[in-house]
């Protein structure tokens, strides 16, 4: 089955980061933990910029001044192991706290600063995976709901419901392939299965600004 970003919330890029892998590995090398929240991806900073191979992806659905805002390193094993229930990404990582109106729901993780914005924001922004193992169906792919980013700001409590009334579809992949989102879309994971081990660098980005004094924390 061929997706499409607009239309189903995800689309694959196949083999796209293939040059990367390399890299990549040694990243999570000296990231070892399960989900890895990056301000500096080391050798392959610069290929998540416009121009470079993974964030030349992000720049086909926003432009040339689509810029990487948030990095995670997900390393699923028998070591960190977890399932991911349904559910929306709703936040963003910024630089500083600044009430500003419309932004709320602040929290820290791993000692950035993290908040809610505007849904209108998330809308304009995509998901890249770029994957460093095979990932079938014992290796913990990401579910999405088809269509579900087109839904708005789903409640809680309308989760549930919501992805009932939508067709599923298990992301694979092969090592270097990169999977689009947008970044709204309903998706979870289940655990991977013993001996199996599924990295994948996350990557976030936007084309926008941040309303004053706000400002994204970046990737440097």
């Amino acid at each position: 089955m061929h997706l499409s970003l607009r239309r189903d919330g995800a689309e694959l890029k196949r083999g796209a980061a293939t040059p990367l892998i390399d890299a990549l590995s040694e990243l999570f090398h000296l990231n070892a933990r399960a989900g890895q929240r990056l301000s500096s991806p080391g050798l392959a900073g610069p290929e998540l910029d416009s121009t470079g191979i993974v964030g030349s992806i992000a720049a086909e659905y926003l432009g040339p001044a689509a810029r990487p805002v948030r990095a995670i390193a997900f390393d699923k094993s028998a070591n960190a192991n977890w399932a991911l229930g349904w559910h929306q990404d709703r936040t963003i990582c910024v630089a500083k706290r600044h009430d500003v109106s419309g932004f709320d729901l602040w929290s820290t993780k791993q000692g950035l600063q993290h908040v809610a914005p505007p849904f209108s924001l998330l809308e304009h922004m995509v998901t890249l995976r770029v994957h460093i193992d095979k990932v079938d169906e014992d290796n913990g792919p990401l579910l999405i709901a088809l269509g579900s980013h087109r839904r708005g700001l789903i409640p809680e409590a309308a989760v549930e419901s919501v992805v009932k009334e939508c067709e599923h579809f298990a992301c694979m992949a092969d090592a270097g392939d990169v999977w689009v989102y947008a970044t709204p879309v309903l998706h979870a994971s289940d655990r991977v299965v013993p001996g199996r081990r599924r990295r994948v660098l996350q990557v976030d980005y936007s084309a926008e600004d941040l309303p004053s004094p706000l400002e994204w924390l970046g990737v440097a």
